[in-house]
């Protein structure tokens, strides 16, 4: 089972919570026990588990990522000049792993799936596939 998702972003950086998007899925598909292999599409934009109850956790994650990669840095040397972008994807990651169980995503009580664009707005993917 496998399936392409897609979103648009409208910041420049945001955080998307794709969870219940992620569990319709699941539950369309009548998977019980398994696991979800989640991946981005996209090397400027990942994908991170993180707190869903308060905002303020994805305000000050950008806010980090931000002052821990800032958008020009006389530098860098890749002509596209999005390297904090690539810088901040490759920490969060492309992909996740999550298991199923009694057709549920197993997270925290406090735990989300994010979509992380680090050089929006964009029209963008990400895929799913149940083993």
């Amino acid at each position: 089972m496998y399936k392409t998702f897609q979103l648009k972003t409208e910041a420049h950086d945001q955080m998307i919570d794709i969870t219940s998007e992620v569990q319709s899925w699941i539950s369309e598909q009548g998977v019980e026990d398994g696991i979800v292999i989640v991946s981005s599409m996209h090397t400027t934009a990942g994908l991170t588990v993180n707190e869903n109850a308060d905002p303020d956790v994805k305000t000050d994650m950008l806010r980090r990522f931000r002052e821990m990669y800032p958008w020009e840095d006389s530098k860098d040397e890749h002509a596209e000049g999005n390297t904090a972008a690539h810088m901040k994807t490759s920490t969060v990651g492309h992909a996740q792993n999550i298991l199923i169980s009694d057709g549920q995503l197993v997270l925290g009580t406090w735990q989300g799936l994010y979509f992380c664009e680090f050089d929006g707005p964009r029209n963008r993917k990400f895929v799913a596939r149940i083993v």
